[in-house]
């Protein structure tokens, strides 16, 4: 059998946690709306309600007068309620967290969920899209099923870096002074840059994060490091890599072995088996690989015909806090 059901227990516990996970998505982006601070500041004798953001950046938005008051008061009083409530919903997704370890909900490699926890956090994930074997934790988390562990069984996983929002994500890192590899070593700081592959990253127990691009066109920089650090991934082209660009995209909680969870953006189902199908009769394509790709495309066909696993978007994301 390709796949078996989850239990009943599992199933709502499944859906319990995602609904939490998802709310907390929500606080995270309306409270992402207050984020810095506002205040009075004495100049030359006046008073001025000046706002500043994360980055120390400040502007003045006017002397005090009863209208600035009250803009002062609104943003002080939704800047506590939005952050109070983005606590209680991390306390709430910290205890389902829990239940999906004591439940055995989830099976997602912990390092997977989170290196994209890291890139939630550090606000990269709208750029980067998990494809490949693994985007199928994501496609059996839609169905509430186990898919058979021959289809699953891999120690990489492909980020597909989008170089159309190139300039974005570039900036988000520097304003960080961090680079890719940085960020992979927030989720494990055992990750180092395999020497013979510069696209490669490998931690101490073997599992390897390779960042891919499409091939270079209009206005892509190739060769593509990815960020301003010296020392740093270098993104590998490939052939795939604009047709999964252009992909409808799905999006899905994924729960890990150890009960944690993350956001998995990938392609939708339809374009995950249209490519699978492709490369299962390319000539160019390892031998070794082509029956697991086959079977692949098989098993995920199954879940759209009996659970209408779709195309799901994901939702925006908000800058980290």
């Amino acid at each position: 059998m390709d796949f078996i059901p989850l239990t009943e227990d599992q199933l709502r516990q499944t859906i319990d946690a995602e609904s939490s996970f998802s709310a907390m998505e929500q606080a995270r982006r309306a409270a992402s709306e207050v984020r810095g601070s506002m205040f009075w500041r004495e100049d030359r004798g006046r008073t001025y309600l000046v706002r500043a953001n994360t980055a120390a950046r400040q502007t003045r938005l006017g002397l005090r007068t009863p209208d600035t008051e009250a803009m002062h008061a609104r943003f002080t009083e939704r800047k506590h309620q939005l952050e109070s409530r983005l606590a209680d919903l991390k306390d709430t997704v910290a205890r389902h967290e829990r239940l999906n370890r004591a439940l055995r909900v989830g099976r997602c490699p912990a390092i997977l969920v989170a290196v994209l926890q890291r890139f939630e956090h550090y606000g990269l994930s709208p750029h980067l899209l998990t494809v490949g074997t693994h985007a199928l934790y994501a496609f059996e988390a839609a169905a509430g099923v186990r898919i058979a562990p021959q289809a699953l069984a891999t120690q990489d996983v492909d980020v597909l870096f989008d170089t159309r929002q190139r300039v974005t994500f570039f900036s988000r890192l520097e304003e960080a002074d961090m680079s890719f590899i940085d960020i992979l070593r927030k989720a494990d700081k055992t990750f180092e840059i395999r020497p013979d592959q510069l696209q490669t990253a490998v931690n101490a127990q073997g599992f390897e994060v390779d960042v891919i691009r499409r091939d270079a066109k209009d206005e892509d920089p190739h060769p593509l490091r990815m960020s301003h650090k010296d020392e740093d991934l270098w993104a590998v082209q490939v052939s795939s890599g604009s047709r999964m660009l252009s992909a409808e995209r799905f999006s899905q909680v994924v729960v890990a072995s150890n009960g944690a969870m993350a956001r998995m953006n990938t392609v939708s189902p339809a374009a995950f088996v249209k490519l699978k199908r492709t490369l299962s009769t390319s000539r160019t394509r390892d031998p070794l690989k082509k029956s697991k790709d086959a079977l692949q495309a098989d098993i995920v066909q199954h879940l759209m015909d009996e659970f209408m696993i779709g195309a799901r978007v994901p939702p925006p994301i908000a800058p980290s806090t």
